[in-house]
C-alpha cells in the first residue's frame, strides 16, 4: 500500500521522466524521488539520455548519506543490468535504501528483475497500480513496444479535410489545419527519436521537420528522408552535413525500421504524404495514428490514404480510438491498433 507522500512522489517522478530536452533514444525516460522515513522529499533525479546516470543514481547523488533508510520512488522498476552504466539495484543497495516504490515493471529481459533482486536483499518493494501505473504505461508505451518487438514504435500523423483530402487539385496543401494543430505537431516531434518523410513530401512541401513553438529544451529529432534519388539543391533538407538529416535510399518500411533501430531510434513519427503513409499501413507497421481533421471541404484533390490492399469490408484496417480532442477549429483523433477482440466485436455488430 502506498502512502499519500509516496503517491505524490510517484506523480512527481512521472513528471520528471517527461522533462523537456531529454532525447528519447534507446533508454527509457525515468524519474526518481527519494523520500525520508517521514515522507519528506530528500532528492530528485531523472535520466538525461544514453550514457548518463540513471534516474535513481542521479537522485542518490543529490541525497548523499541521507538516502540511508530512505524510500526510492521511481517511475520504472529499477534496472538490474550492467550496460554503459551500472545496475540501479546495486546503487540503491549501496546507498542503504530500505523501500522502493515503482510505477511500472521493466518488461525487458536484459534489465528487468530488479524488484526481485532488491526484495531478495531485504528491500521492501511496492508496485503501484491504477491510474499511476496506467500513466506510466502510456508514457513509456513507445519504448516498451519497441523493446519487445525489436523495431521502432511507429506513429503516423496526418492532416486532412472533412472529405479526406490532403491537398487541393492544384497540389496546394498549406495550411489545411490551424495554428493550434500545427503546434501540437511540434509537441509530437519533441517526443520522438526520428521524423520520417518521403522524398516527394520533402520536395513539394519543403519542410524543415524541426521542433518549434514548444519547449523542447533544445532537443531536435533525427530528420529522415526515404527515397532513392538525391534531393535537389535549395530545399530545407538538402545538403545538411551535421548529422541531423539522414537520407535512406529505400522505400521498404521494414528495412527503414531495421536501420533506424540499429541507430538507437525507438519511436518514429511518419509525416509523409499519402504514398508513404499508404505503404506503411499496407506493410502493417503502424502502431498509432494521430489524425487531424479540419472543417474544410475541397471536393477534389489528393486523398489522405491510397490503396492499401483492402478490397472488402472484412479486410478493413480497424483501429481503436484512444482520444478525440479539439485544437482550435480542428479535431484530433488518436487511434491505436485494434485488438483481435475489437475486430471480432465490430464484425458481430454488422
Amino acid at each position: 500500500m502506498l502512502t499519500s507522500a509516496e503517491r505524490n512522489a510517484l506523480d512527481r517522478a512521472l513528471d520528471l521522466a517527461a522533462t523537456p530536452g531529454v532525447p528519447p533514444g534507446p533508454n527509457p525516460r525515468v524519474g526518481c524521488v527519494i523520500l525520508s522515513p517521514e515522507g519528506e522529499v530528500i532528492a530528485e533525479g531523472f535520466h538525461r539520455g544514453a550514457g548518463t546516470p540513471h534516474a535513481e543514481v542521479a537522485a542518490l547523488a543529490v541525497a548523499g548519506g541521507a538516502a540511508r533508510g530512505a524510500t526510492a520512488v521511481v517511475s520504472l522498476e529499477p534496472c538490474d543490468h550492467q550496460g554503459r552504466t551500472g545496475p540501479c539495484t546495486q546503487a540503491l543497495l549501496d546507498a542503504g535504501i530500505t523501500r522502493v516504490v515503482y510505477a511500472l515493471p521493466d518488461p525487458t529481459p536484459q534489465a528487468g528483475g530488479g524488484a526481485d533482486r532488491l526484495s531478495a536483499a531485504g528491500v521492501e518493494i511496492v508496485a503501484a497500480d491504477g491510474e499511476q501505473q496506467a500513466r506510466a504505461r502510456d508514457f513509456l508505451q513507445p519504448w516498451t513496444a519497441s523493446e519487445t518487438s525489436g523495431r521502432p514504435f511507429v506513429t503516423v500523423k496526418m492532416a486532412a479535410t472533412l472529405d479526406g483530402r490532403v491537398a487541393a487539385s492544384d497540389g496546394t496543401s498549406r495550411w489545411i489545419t490551424g495554428p493550434e494543430s500545427r503546434r501540437d505537431v511540434h509537441r509530437l516531434r519533441a517526443n520522438v527519436d526520428a521524423v520520417v518523410v518521403g522524398r516527394g513530401t520533402a520536395m513539394i512541401d519543403d519542410p524543415s521537420l524541426t521542433v518549434r513553438d514548444v519547449d523542447a529544451g533544445g532537443y531536435q529529432p533525427l530528420r529522415v528522408i526515404v527515397g532513392r534519388s538525391d534531393l535537389p539543391d535549395g530545399i530545407a533538407l538538402a545538403g545538411v552535413q551535421d548529422g541531423s538529416v539522414l537520407h535512406l535510399r529505400t522505400h521498404a518500411p521494414d528495412e527503414i525500421l531495421a536501420l533506424l533501430f540499429e541507430r538507437g531510434v525507438r519511436h518514429v513519427l511518419v509525416e509523409g504524404g499519402p504514398t508513404l503513409v499508404s505503404a506503411w499501413l499496407q506493410a502493417d507497421v503502424v502502431d498509432r495514428l494521430v489524425w487531424f481533421i479540419a472543417p474544410v471541404i475541397l471536393g477534389s484533390g489528393t486523398v489522405a490514404v491510397g490503396d492499401i490492399g483492402v478490397s472488402t469490408m472484412s479486410d478493413a484496417s480497424r483501429w481503436q480510438v484512444v482520444s478525440v480532442d479539439r485544437f482550435g477549429e480542428d479535431a484530433r483523433i488518436v487511434a491505436a491498433r485494434a485488438t483481435v477482440q475489437t475486430r471480432d466485436a465490430a464484425e458481430r455488430e454488422t
